[in-house]
């Protein structure tokens, strides 16, 4: 289990005795949106992005380690990171630019990040991204792409969530290390040495090695950009194509002058760098058109220069771009949208004003900050372009995923899809067509942008049209920034009680089967899947194993024994030797019905990690296998001893039409994972629900017996809220909780404890217990556990 951090009230989460609870923060100021909770909504998404072994502050439930061999190796070449998009594709490009403005965004107005209780989250996400630019230096070249972006295995062919991605490319390639380049590329290489350069001045005061190790790696990324001077796109290339290096170098330039105060970057800006800035076509007028972006840092470096120097041309500069983008400048304006955004391109046009949006509004902080007129023009255009992202616009849809009442329902993310068999274009739609394929999304991808409307101000909700649905790290990082700036003005409530913890909307394990062939007189023979349609998180489990039930009352009464039934595999999708081969073996008695009539066939994978959520053929494991008597034994027929209508597992069989069909699903078949049971029912009314995972198994000869240790949730002797199990609810309760929640091995919660801890109604142990407890402290009348 991953430590998951509380976002609200770090400081308070780490106290070591009862001196109070966390409140929500009141908003500083009106503001139209809730931009508090919209940048701590940001941060859960960059974390959904990473890559990797999951650090214990990570928020996401849903997420788990991912790109890890059979035995839990890292195995890309540099490790960590984030996935750029919905895809698994890790380019060091957006890892850098992503990093870079968050970096900004945070250095610029540290004070209301902090004191909305987003500080260490914040830094901690960001460092993420620092981390694994660190590792990407490879001499004069840098890592480029990780991913598979050759042959048949293309990330982009590929729809699964990222935790069994790498078991997909193993099927493909008989590997488990995925492919990389290494590119001699300028802008590469100068966006991470900005980034580390801010990375330096954000941790010089609090982990002074690490950031000096920042600097001198961006010292190295910098002076191999300036040497090279070219680009070479690599892998990336058809997804990410940088057309100059000189803005990313100024751009780089400038933050290490702010990073160490040495001239000598400044002197490089004005010698090699202004006289080769992008100027206007057919015009010697510096560039003021496009906008701010992975591939077109030059506004950025622009701004930064007039910040550094205060040199009015740069800041004439800049109020021209911004004019560009407002209502024209030079006999050249930016295309708005009927209903009011700013539209730059049909790529992902949220994107392109939210970072223009940042620029805006940091320069009326800044360089502007004189002149009130132009101050508050910039400031007010940036607030009204987030607000239609929020759901100012004729749609009154909200562009942000966990954000608003109207969202597009259909966006471009594996992970969050939780899809196990490829069809995936069918998400968010109202219907999975006469397949019945997936539609339903298994997690709320709080805190992302997507691509945006047309320029009409339409959005197209289908997740094959990328450039509305499209997801991204380089989407989030202006719009990121621009959120810091929005708290500092106008505050905003962080939720306490979010993230929530997801459960399960769909059955993650499941068994169909159909009868094998005509029903027959002295046997019965089944076709049965079983599935792995795990989503919270993907994963697979070596021990899988299911039971089918039958009852032998008619056979004894026919005067057979047990002993005379026959239980055997026939055909199957693995063979031996295989994973996802499986025996078929029995009878066992099962001990749930007291009669003793009641035996299982078990049908067991000697490695269930073969049935894997990655794809159509993958996702489900087919056996055949039959229980059967002698047609006659010693000359006497033993016609009317079987018969399956009272068995257990076989009441819906006779209905089941197809294994593709959710008529051919049986949850009288039960399936136990690592020894639990996850799904179905059996003969006793014993579900999942009902039992707390401790099941063991006794051999005894031929049988099996199994004992399943349960308790519920609604057990008389607990006394909800007492946390420390004193006998008395009270403010040690509210401590207990808190203290746990902070740091689970320091302050475990154990056995009655941690059942009597978790009152709120969700599953799983958060403040918001805390806060609950409180209410029941105050409150001795209040009911605990909360109703779900």
């Amino acid at each position: 289990m991953k430590f998951k951090r509380i976002i609200a009230g770090a400081a308070a989460l780490a106290m070591t005795a009862g001196m109070g609870v966390y409140a929500p923060a009141k908003a500083d100021a009106a503001g139209s949106y809730n931009y508090a909770e919209a940048l701590q909504k940001s941060m859960f998404f960059y974390e959904v992005q990473q890559a990797g072994k999951l650090p214990e502050w990570n928020e996401v439930s849903w997420r788990a380690d991912s790109m890890v061999d059979e035995d839990g190796n890292e195995t890309d070449v540099c490790t960590g990171g984030w996935f750029d998009a919905g895809d698994h594709f890790k380019f060091t490009l957006t890892n850098a630019y992503a990093a870079s403005v968050l970096a900004w965004g945070y250095l610029e107005y540290k004070d209301a990040v902090d004191k909305k209780g987003l500080g260490e989250l914040y830094r901690n996400n960001v460092q993420w991204g620092l981390d694994y630019l660190m590792q990407c230096d490879r001499g004069d070249k840098i890592i480029g792409t990780v991913g598979d972006f050759t042959g048949g295995s293309t990330d982009h062919n590929i729809w699964c969530s990222a935790e069994v991605y790498l078991r997909k490319h193993h099927l493909n390639n008989d590997d488990w290390v995925r492919p990389y380049d290494e590119i001699a590329d300028s802008t590469t290489m100068a966006l991470s040495a900005a980034a580390l350069a801010e990375g330096y001045i954000m941790f010089k005061d609090t982990q002074p090695e690490k950031a000096a190790a920042y600097l001198k790696q961006a010292e190295t990324y910098f002076k191999s950009a300036d040497a090279l001077r070219d680009n070479e796109n690599g892998a990336m290339g058809s997804m990410y194509n940088p057309s100059s290096w000189v803005d990313d170098c100024m751009y780089a330039a400038c933050w290490l002058y702010k990073a160490t105060g040495d001239e000598s970057y400044l002197n490089k800006i004005k010698s090699d760098y202004i006289p080769k800035f992008p100027t206007e076509e057919q015009s010697n007028d510096k560039k003021f058109t496009w906008g701010f972006c992975w591939d077109d840092t030059t506004q950025g470096a622009a701004l930064l220069y007039a910040q550094i120097t205060g040199d009015q041309e740069w800041i004439d500069h800049i109020s021209h771009h911004l004019d560009y983008w407002m209502g024209g400048y030079g006999g050249k304006k930016m295309a708005y949208t009927p209903d009011g955004m700013a539209w730059l391109f049909n790529w992902g046009s949220a994107r392109h004003v939210s970072a223009t949006a940042w620029l805006a509004k940091l320069a009326s902080d800044t360089i502007f900050k004189d002149n009130a007129d132009l101050a508050k023009k910039y400031d007010d255009w940036a607030k009204g372009q987030m607000d239609y992202i929020f759901g100012d616009n004729a749609l009154g849809m909200s562009y942000v995923l966990g954000m608003g009442d109207n969202q597009p329902t259909a966006f471009h993310h594996r992970t969050a899809s939780g899809i196990h068999d490829d069809h995936w274009n069918e998400l968010g739609q109202e219907s999975g067509g006469d397949e019945g394929w997936q539609t339903e999304y298994a997690h709320t991808l709080y805190g992302a942008l997507v691509g945006g409307p047309d320029q009409e101000g339409k959005y197209v909700n289908q997740v094959s049209k990328y450039e509305y649905s499209e997801v991204a790290i380089d989407y989030n990082a202006g719009y990121t920034a621009c959120l810091c700036a929005l708290v500092d003005d106008f505050g905003g409530d962080i939720d306490p009680s979010f993230p929530p913890t997801e459960k399960p909307t769909w059955a993650e394990w499941e068994v169909a089967a159909v009868l094998n062939g005509s029903p027959a007189a002295s046997y019965t023979e089944i076709k049965a899947w079983a599935m792995n349609h795990t989503a919270w998180p993907a994963r697979v489990a070596k021990d899988v194993e299911y039971r089918y039930f039958f009852d032998v009352s008619e056979l004894k009464e026919a005067g057979l024994s047990v002993d005379q039934i026959k239980v055997e595999g026939k055909s199957q999708q693995y063979q031996e030797g295989q994973q996802g081969y499986a025996t078929v073996s029995g009878p066992y008695l099962y001990e749930g019905d007291a009669s003793g009539n009641t035996y299982y066939a078990l049908i067991k994978f000697e490695d269930g990690r073969a049935i894997q959520p990655t794809g159509q053929s993958e996702h489900r494991d087919e056996v055949q296998f039959r229980i059967s008597i002698p047609d006659a034994i010693d000359g006497k027929p033993t016609t009317g001893a079987w018969d399956p209508t009272n068995d257990w597992s076989y009441e819906s069989i006779p209905d089941a039409t197809d294994l593709k069909k959710a008529d051919s699903i049986n949850d009288h078949i039960t399936m136990y994972v690592d020894g639990n049971l996850v799904w179905g029912t059996e003969p006793d009314g014993t579900t999942p629900e009902d039992v707390q995972p401790t099941t063991t198994t006794k051999e005894s000869g031929s049988a099996t017996t199994t004992t399943t240790t349960t308790t519920t949730g609604t057990d008389e002797s607990y006394v909800y809220g007492d946390a420390d199990d004193n006998g008395v609810i009270s403010v040690s309760d509210i401590v207990c909780v808190l203290q746990y929640v902070a740091n689970k091995t320091k302050y475990p919660l154990e056995g009655r404890k941690l059942i009597q801890a978790d009152v709120d109604g969700v599953e799983g142990v958060s403040a918001n217990d805390a806060f609950v407890i409180q209410q029941k402290d105050a409150d001795p009348k209040l009911e605990l556990p909360l109703k779900k």
